[in-house]
C-alpha cells in the first residue's frame, strides 16, 4: 500500500540534480537578512497570512534569539527558502512556539527535554512552484538539528492544511490544537514527533534526511568559518525519492 500522493516522479528524476545544486547558508549578514525579510514578506503576503505593510519586510524578535539559527536554502546561488531553528532546552527557551504553547512545553523543558522547534519555514512562490522537493530539502535542517543537538523530540507549527505532509514525512501527531498566531491571519496546531523512537523508521523512508557528522558541525556550530555547503552527496541521486510504507 502506497502513502499519501507525493510527487515520487519529480523527486526521482529531478530530485537528484536538485540535490547537487542546493547550499544551506547561516543568515548573518544586514544584506542577507534583508533579502530574507523581503522573501519572507512575499511568502506571506502570497499565502495570505499577514496583511500588507509600507516597509514590505517580515521579521521578529525572535530572529536575534542566542538559541535560533537561520539558514537560506541557495539553488544555482539563489535564495530560494528560509527556516528558523530554534533550539530549546531548560535554560533556553526563547521561541515563538513557547510562548504560544507554553502549557505544553514548559513541562516538556523542566523535566530536561531539549527540543527542536523549526519556525519561519518559507519559500519564494515562483521557486516553490519549479521545485516541489524545497519542502524536503528545506526541513531537513530541523532533522538535522535533532541529530546534531541529541534532541529528544522536534516540534513543528503547522496551519491544518500542511499536517498531513508531517504526519507523513517525520511522524509527528498533533500535541495541541490551533490557536491563533499573532500578527498572522491563520490558526497553528503543535505538532511533535519523538525523534529518537522514529528516527530509523524516517531515515528509512526517506534517506534524505541521513547527514554526515561533518555536514552538521559545519552547520551548527556557532564558531563556524564562511562556507559553501552544496548538500553532501551522502546519498545517491536515487535515494531520495521515499520510499513505499
Amino acid at each position: 500500500m502506497k502513502s499519501e500522493a507525493e510527487p515520487r516522479a519529480s523527486l526521482f528524476v529531478r530530485g537528484g540534480a536538485l540535490f547537487d545544486r542546493v547550499d544551506y547558508r547561516p543568515i548573518d549578514t544586514p544584506e542577507e537578512k534583508d533579502q530574507l525579510y523581503q522573501m519572507r514578506y512575499r511568502a506571506y503576503t502570497h499565502g495570505g497570512l499577514i496583511p500588507p505593510s509600507e516597509s514590505q519586510r517580515y521579521s521578529d524578535s525572535y530572529d536575534d534569539a542566542p538559541n535560533a539559527w537561520t539558514f537560506g536554502i541557495y539553488v544555482d546561488g539563489e535564495i530560494c527558502s528560509s527556516i528558523r531553528l530554534h533550539v530549546l532546552t531548560s535554560e533556553q527557551r526563547m521561541s515563538c512556539t513557547t510562548d504560544l504553547f507554553g502549557d505544553v512545553l514548559h513541562p516538556r523543558l523542566d523535566r530536561g527535554e531539549v527540543l527542536i522547534d523549526p519556525a519561519r519555514f518559507v519559500a519564494n512562490p515562483e521557486k516553490a512552484q519549479r521545485f516541489p522537493e524545497l519542502p524536503y530539502l528545506t526541513l531537513r535542517l530541523a532533522y538535522l538539528a535533532c541529530e546534531y543537538f541529541n534532541a529528544d523530540t522536534g516540534l513543528a507549527l503547522v496551519r491544518a492544511g500542511h499536517q498531513s505532509f508531517y504526519r507523513r514525512v517525520f511522524l509527528h501527531e498533533t500535541i495541541a490544537e490551533p490557536r491563533p498566531f499573532p500578527n498572522a491571519l491563520a490558526k497553528v496546531a503543535l505538532m511533535a514527533s519523538d525523534f529518537r523512537a522514529l528516527r530509523e523508521k524516517v531515515l528509512t523512508r526517506f534517506p534524505i534526511m541521513r547527514s554526515s557528522a561533518f555536514e552538521r558541525r559545519t552547520l551548527f556550530q556557532r564558531d563556524r568559518t564562511p562556507f559553501r555547503t552544496a548538500v553532501i552527496s551522502t546519498f545517491e541521486a536515487a535515494s531520495i525519492v521515499p520510499q513505499q510504507s
